[in-house]
């Protein structure tokens, strides 16, 4: 491994020769013949009477991007405006992000659609938001800290000093979903592809070394291959995701005594995630893919980001002198002064909870977990969700799963889950990624009400009526339920 005393001329002058043919890991990345076949296909909820396509292609559209679309696969009578689409890009991508909005849909109603410039069997499919205020029962699926899978990520095998290898033949949890795909959307607050774990994996002589100047080919590498083994899954169900802390820029937080300073134009400041996904912010009021709300039948979901602008003039963890160091990860902020925070409060004053009765958030790093808790994270965020009657809060960033009880500000609500005033709250950062478990605290904290991390697994969210909801944390080698808990709320629900 090269050392730090490289500098960013040289970096640039690596990057200015980039092409495909250069990159160390191209083999494992898919790259069709035709430039204009669309690849990493995933969709967006964009209220219950719209939604957002987006697609990858390795060169240009001609024009910009659109789609046919319509309730049959074989007849796609209608086309999206190019008016609401826009294809980006950024240094050292090996793509264009391709982004279509559309709008006056049905609810919770299927339609086919084929991107503009692509083949006949370019084929794909969505289902539109229930309507909210519809309280037909409906399950989603969550994961956080879900990285690339494979020979370059989490596989049989790790570098010296890793652990946490699959078992030869065990099933993963990009499997697990598919396996048991009965969720109508996928919840992803944070840590997405863990491609800044190239310098890791290679200090560590799982990946072949590579000098710093050229560490920017392997993490487009990894995140191309997350983002192609998350198509099967994406291209049918809608994948909505949150910031984390994997996603601020290349070098993993700091490994091996590198920081930042190391990364590329196009490797810093949330980039890739800032222009491979689109959110429904502009629908709720957010910003970006940082922070937006959306309703889904009888549930108001909340994004919020504990990476940057918490407000209360309060540094996020991956603030230029945050908790995660100086210049630590070196990420926003995004917006104005409170505006997070303002959003925020609005946005949960605003639910009407006759249509939408459960409010759950989820934001990355935990507060209430048997290890690294962010604190800044409670100062900002937990007395606002409590005041609005949130009634669960996920996160994940520590790579275990741990239920914990109702609670508010270190008090747990005596009525635990039978009609808690507080907040329920669950960590669930055990999807699966190289390396990708913690342990927990040798003595778990008081609130701990179940806790696991020797296994990799993702949560299941059952929404069954107004008053009840259930919580299944689902281990991905065997789809076995290894933790079930059920909130109940005493409250009318509609007739």
């Amino acid at each position: 491994m090269a050392s730090t005393g490289h500098k960013l001329a040289l970096l640039l002058a690596s990057f200015a020769a980039f092409a495909l043919a250069d990159t160390p890991s191209i083999s494992h990345v898919r790259v069709p013949a035709d430039s204009f076949e669309p690849v990493q296909i995933r969709h967006a909820y964009a209220g219950s009477t719209g939604m957002l396509l987006s697609w990858n292609t390795f060169s240009k559209l001609p024009a910009p991007p659109t789609v046919h679309y319509g309730f049959k696969s074989d007849f796609l009578p209608f086309v999206s405006s190019p008016k609401n689409a826009e294809s980006v890009t950024y240094p050292t991508s090996l793509t264009f992000n391709n982004h279509v909005r559309l709008t006056n849909l049905f609810p919770n109603t299927k339609y086919f659609w084929r991107p503009a410039f692509a083949n006949g069997s370019s084929i794909f499919s969505f289902t539109t938001s229930r309507e909210s205020g519809d309280h037909t029962p409906f399950t989603t699926a969550v994961v956080v800290d879900l990285g690339l899978i494979g020979p370059d990520g989490l596989s049989t095998t790790v570098g010296k000093g890793a652990a946490n290898p699959l078992a030869p033949g065990e099933i993963n949890t990009i499997q697990s979903l598919q396996q048991h795909d009965a969720w109508d959307f996928l919840w992803h607050p944070g840590d997405i592809a863990y491609a800044d774990y190239w310098l890791k994996e290679e200090v560590q002589g799982f990946l072949p070394n590579t000098s710093v100047a050229d560490g920017f080919h392997v993490y487009e590498s990894l995140l191309n291959q997350f983002y192609d083994e998350m198509t099967p899954i994406t291209s049918q169900k809608p994948w909505m995701v949150g910031p984390g802390n994997h996603e601020a820029n290349c070098d993993n937080g700091g490994t091996h005594g590198f920081d930042v300073t190391i990364c590329v134009p196009g490797q810093t400041n949330f980039t890739g995630f800032r222009n491979h996904f689109r959110m429904p912010s502009s629908e709720s009021g957010g910003l970006e893919n940082f922070w937006f709300s959306f309703d889904h039948g009888m549930v108001h979901f909340v994004q919020f980001d504990t990476e940057t602008d918490l407000g209360h003039g309060i540094l996020g963890p991956d603030q230029p002198g945050g908790s995660e160091g100086n210049p630590g990860e070196d990420g926003g902020p995004f917006g104005l002064a409170d505006q997070q925070i303002n959003w925020l409060k609005n946005d949960l004053r605003n639910v009407d909870r006759k249509k939408t009765p459960w409010v759950i958030a989820a934001g990355h790093r935990p507060w209430y977990v048997s290890g690294e808790v962010c604190a800044e994270c409670q100062e900002a965020f937990e007395s606002i969700l409590n005041q609005n009657s949130v009634d669960l809060v996920i996160s994940g960033h520590v790579h275990v799963y741990e239920r914990a009880a109702p609670i508010f500000n270190g008090t747990i609500d005596p009525n635990e889950l039978n009609n808690p005033k507080f907040p329920w709250y669950i960590t669930n950062g055990a999807a699966g990624h190289y390396d990708g478990l913690d342990t927990l605290n040798a003595v778990l904290s008081p609130f701990s009400r179940a806790a696991i991390d020797t296994d990799y697994g993702w949560s299941r969210l059952t929404f069954h009526n107004c008053t009840h909801l259930t919580h299944e944390f689902v281990r991905s080698s065997d789809g076995t339920v290894l933790d079930s808990a059920t909130l109940f709320k005493d409250r009318k629900c509609k007739d």
